[in-house]
């Protein structure tokens, strides 16, 4: 029986449909991802119960992001958070341990850990990844891209029975400097840090 459910695992991989929705997810994956870096307006909805948007930059580790509850800059190894709700306090977290975004530290993303299959869609190319058994965390994304450059339109995730759809515009890959992600430390001057490593 288990021999049976290995064989099955690894058709299911080594068909071409998930053989070329592998290949289209991980360009799309590496436009948003990659080391020449991205940026994005983002619209979060988590099955009503919470919603946010903003725009994020990204490259490689670093990132910053402006969204309508905080703003955040994480340099690879230190993340300095603003939240709009406090009066100017600067909150200073270790980026390995981010504690002060607790909706994406669920996000958590392994490329490995899901089986994958792509079907058009009217507004481009749909993706679905499935979790493999044991996997924790994300059990389902359905990611719809454009149908020629691989561009994100839209996630949607599920962890547990929630899911969360992300819808995305203003997309550009590259482009992306570290100048853009510092943390501008004089601009805050009067500001009370917070050390929360």
């Amino acid at each position: 029986m288990l021999l049976l459910s290995a064989l099955t695992s690894v058709q299911a991989e080594d068909n071409p449909n998930a053989r070329q929705a592998r290949r289209i997810f991980n360009q799309a994956y590496q436009q948003v991802f990659g080391e020449q870096g991205a940026t994005l307006r983002y619209d979060v909805n988590i099955t009503g119960i919470y919603k946010t948007y903003g725009t994020i930059w990204y490259k490689g580790k670093k990132s910053k992001f402006v969204d309508a509850k905080m703003n955040s800059w994480n340099d690879g190894v230190t993340v300095y958070t603003i939240k709009k709700k406090k009066n100017k306090e600067v909150e200073i977290h270790s980026a390995k341990n981010n504690k002060s975004d607790k909706y994406s530290s669920k996000f958590k993303f392994e490329p490995e850990n899901f089986d994958y299959s792509i079907a058009n869609h009217d507004q481009g190319l749909m993706i679905t990844l499935k979790a493999k058994k044991g996997t924790k965390g994300i059990k389902e994304v359905h990611a719809l891209v454009k149908r020629q450059s691989y561009e994100p339109i839209s996630v949607r995730i599920k962890i547990a029975f929630i899911w969360t759809t992300i819808t995305i515009s203003n997309f550009k890959s590259g482009g992306i400097t570290d100048e853009m992600l510092r943390f501008p430390a004089e601009k805050y001057k009067d500001y009370k840090f917070i050390d929360k490593r």
